[in-house]
């Protein structure tokens, strides 16, 4: 091909883009969209899903259809997502966990990973709570770690998955507090919490949002928050730190992204009406009342967080000597 040529069909295919990105832009959304959750529901991915689906569609004019495909330590929704059409009419709702522990833990390539999506904006940031059966017999987490040194190898916890960020947080407490546990993997935390409302396993480590009304009705019993500060809605249970552990350090996230290589008008659209749902008092005190926070991240934001928190979690699983079956 001569240089002329050259030059005309690198001009042709910069209008085509353009074109498409002002079609995308002015047409989108042009049916309803599909927000993908890679967990069952009942966890706070589905919470987060669902408080966002509404107003969003109300936004967009079109339907948000929520769509729970859970397993595989979120592989399978990942994987909907990653294949579908980058035309931001699929979209995926996901936890950190999934995101930047699963590819640490895999024992085998993942058939995804994090540049696979473009990201579009962090939705609720939440510390994880050390949960417990109300018949167990420990009221703070200092008379847990009693109790499992002297019933070693007789507790068992439950996550959402080989791998979860609970499976890590269960064997960062095993390591700092010197005890033995048995984990027991289910496929989201809704799953998990109904058999530790069940009495079938003895604790777990979660997210607040699914266990807030639990803990507060008495179901269940709060041990401490592997957060900085304490949550407004949970003001007597203490912090990790507070309570001895202050290596006990653990925060999900849980952010919309899209298929790679979706249109940045796409994407800005969608971050922008995401932006002002996040900014109303409805949305943020409902995300407090259930202990978690509103915490709005920009596609360029999101991906630098994304890309550190890839590396601090990889030293971590590391250090656990974790990996998913």
């Amino acid at each position: 091909m001569n240089p002329r040529n050259r030059l005309r069909l690198a001009l042709a295919t910069l209008a085509a883009a353009a074109a498409f990105s002002a079609l995308a832009q002015g047409n989108y959304p042009n049916r309803p969209i599909t927000l993908v959750v890679p967990t069952a529901t009942g966890g706070t991915t589905d919470f987060a899903g669902r408080m966002l689906a509404q107003p969003l569609g109300t936004a967009l004019g079109q339907s948000v259809i929520v769509d729970n495909k859970g397993g595989a330590n979120g592989s399978i929704g990942a994987m909907i997502v990653k294949r579908a059409d980058a035309d931001g009419h699929t979209l995926l709702m996901q936890y950190s966990g999934y995101h930047v522990i699963t590819p640490a833990v895999s024992k085998t390539p993942l058939q995804w990973d994090a540049s696979d999506f473009q990201p579009v904006a962090n939705v609720l940031s939440a510390p994880q709570v050390v949960v417990v059966r109300a018949s167990l017999p420990v009221k703070t987490l200092a008379e847990l770690v009693a109790y499992a040194k002297a019933n070693p190898g007789k507790l068992n916890y439950a996550s959402s998955g080989n791998g979860s960020l609970q499976h890590v947080t269960g064997a960062m407490l095993e390591q700092q507090a010197g005890i033995q546990m048995v984990h027991v993997p289910y496929k989201g935390t809704g799953p998990a919490l109904q058999d530790l409302l069940g009495g079938q396993v003895d604790l777990t480590f979660g997210t607040p949002p699914p266990f807030v009304p639990h803990i507060q009705s008495g179901k269940l019993r709060a041990l401490a928050v592997t957060g900085k500060a304490r949550l407004p809605s949970l003001p007597d249970v203490p912090t990790t730190a507070e309570a001895g552990l202050p290596k006990l350090d653990a925060t999900s996230w849980f952010a919309v992204f899209a298929p790679a290589k979706t249109p940045k008008p796409v994407v800005d659209k969608l971050t922008t009406e995401i932006a002002k749902i996040m900014a109303t008092p409805a949305f943020r005190q409902k995300a407090l009342d259930l202990g978690a926070e509103a915490d709005y991240m920009n596609p360029q934001q999101l991906g630098q967080f994304t890309q550190a928190e890839l590396a601090r979690w990889a030293q971590v699983v590391k250090a656990s000597k974790i990996e998913a079956d």
